[in-house]
């Protein structure tokens, strides 16, 4: 049974900005044979927004010698997604506006396709980056935008589709992860093709969505929000709550990715068994991530999914610093369902906002400045460890970062919404 949802569907003036809801339903997609198309759509997409990074790092080490890469550079690759999704999901409102979220997300499947496959037959370092931003540009503005397009064309289904997508991104993140290495042994052993493969899954879902842009036609200012009903979003609590809430959730998930295995190997774990265990960790988030946004966009608040979420995170993490080689399973799933605050806060972003620019607006403030505060988080991580030399404090530390996730989380999970709270004062007012 799928979830109604009377916020994007509220027609009504607001009583505090005075305001139509701009939620619009040209042709709302679900319910017909198209609507089944543009779920597909939806799911090759995020399918697709993960290997550009997750494919990478079982090979970086090959990657490196290839190209010559010092290690400060290949150092510096582990932070650039985060760096990109931030900075580029800033610019999504902005090309939303001027040309529709449905062209976007089209053009970053573009850029996915073309970064993948020609970084692959990068001759030197600066190229090689360069094409990888060009990648990942294509991810963060479809990171932005795919959330927006679900809350405008699926409006009485935001919970399932948000599970949907968010499930397809786990699953892309996972087999990414897991069968690039063997798929580069079958492919000859070299890197390139085993990086440039993930180009055709790209390519099938740029084919998707240009047969999508077509159909649709959107247009810019209709589909972004008119200018003059954008929000002064920085005034609203619950945006700012959304972000930090982000960032943190970010953090745990980058740092599980980057650090998980070399602590299982650190406490006896042999090579094979840690990566087995990473690999549970984000495979555990395939299914939970498909059903939890559908139970979240049940209810009037989110709060209950915050606190069990986050206690999830700091069991795992005290687990793994008391006993990571005993229960080590166990330790594994707890991070993999910690993780999972990932769709939980992409529902809640469908959720927080009545208008589709609304959520235009809060998806790109939420994702672009939570990166951003992801970014450290890693690298303090490895410091810690280098200096103490052992996982105590790291884990430690995460653990400690649980508590503020939670506190925003429960901030951002009442049921308010931003177009209630980013008010623009009237010219009265201003002139007072």
């Amino acid at each position: 049974m799928m979830a109604p949802m009377p916020p994007a569907a509220d027609t009504t003036a607001s009583p505090r900005t005075g305001a139509r809801s701009q939620t619009e339903r040209p042709s709302p997609a679900s319910g017909t044979y198209s609507g089944w198309l543009f779920a597909v759509t939806i799911a090759v997409a995020a399918f697709n927004l993960r290997p550009v990074v997750t494919s990478l790092g079982p090979l970086l080490d090959q990657v490196r010698a290839g190209l010559g890469m010092n290690p400060t550079v290949a150092g510096l690759l582990t932070a650039v997604p985060s760096l990109c999704f931030g900075l580029f999901g800033f610019a999504a409102p902005a090309m939303a506006r001027r040309v529709g979220p449905i062209a976007v997300v089209t053009a970053g499947m573009g850029a996915i396709t073309a970064g993948v496959l020609a970084r692959s037959f990068a001759g030197g370092t600066a190229v090689f980056l360069l094409l990888t931003a060009l990648a990942l540009a294509g991810v963060a503005v479809s990171n932005v935008l795919i959330p927006v397009v679900i809350k405008r064309y699926f409006p009485d289904r935001v919970g399932p589709m948000i599970g949907l997508y968010s499930m397809a991104l786990s699953a892309g993140t996972s087999l990414a992860a897991a069968v690039t290495v063997p798929l580069t042994g079958a492919l000859g052993g070299d890197w390139r093709y085993g990086l440039g493969i993930w180009a055709a899954l790209g390519a099938l879902a740029l084919v998707l969505w240009v047969m999508i842009a077509l159909v649709k036609r959107e247009r810019g200012d209709r589909a972004g929000g008119p200018a003059a009903d954008r929000l002064p979003i920085t005034r609203s609590r619950t945006a700012w709550a959304m972000a930090c809430f982000f960032g943190l959730q970010a953090t745990g998930a980058y740092v599980a990715m980057g650090w998980l295995p070399k602590i299982f190997q650190d406490s006896g774990v042999d090579k094979g068994t840690s990566g087995v265990l990473l690999a549970l960790t984000m495979v555990i988030g395939v299914p939970v991530s498909f059903v939890l946004p559908n139970l979240a966009a049940r209810r009037g608040d989110q709060r209950l999914f915050v606190l069990v979420l986050g206690s999830c995170g700091i069991a795992g993490y005290a687990g793994l610093a008391l006993a990571p080689a005993t229960l080590s399973w166990v330790w594994a799933i707890l991070v993999g369902l910690s993780n999972c605050a990932f769709p939980l806060v992409l529902t809640m972003i469908g959720l927080r906002a009545r208008t589709a620019g609304g959520v235009v607006q809060l998806s790109a403030f939420a994702q672009g400045v939570g990166y951003l505060i992801s970014i450290p988080g890693p690298i303090l991580i490895g410091r810690i460890y280098q200096v103490t030399g052992e996982w105590y404090g790291p884990l430690g530390f995460l653990a400690l970062l649980l508590v503020p996730q939670m506190l925003f989380g429960l901030r951002a999970a009442m049921a308010r919404h931003i177009e209630d709270e980013a008010v623009r004062p009237k010219p009265a007012e201003v002139e007072a």
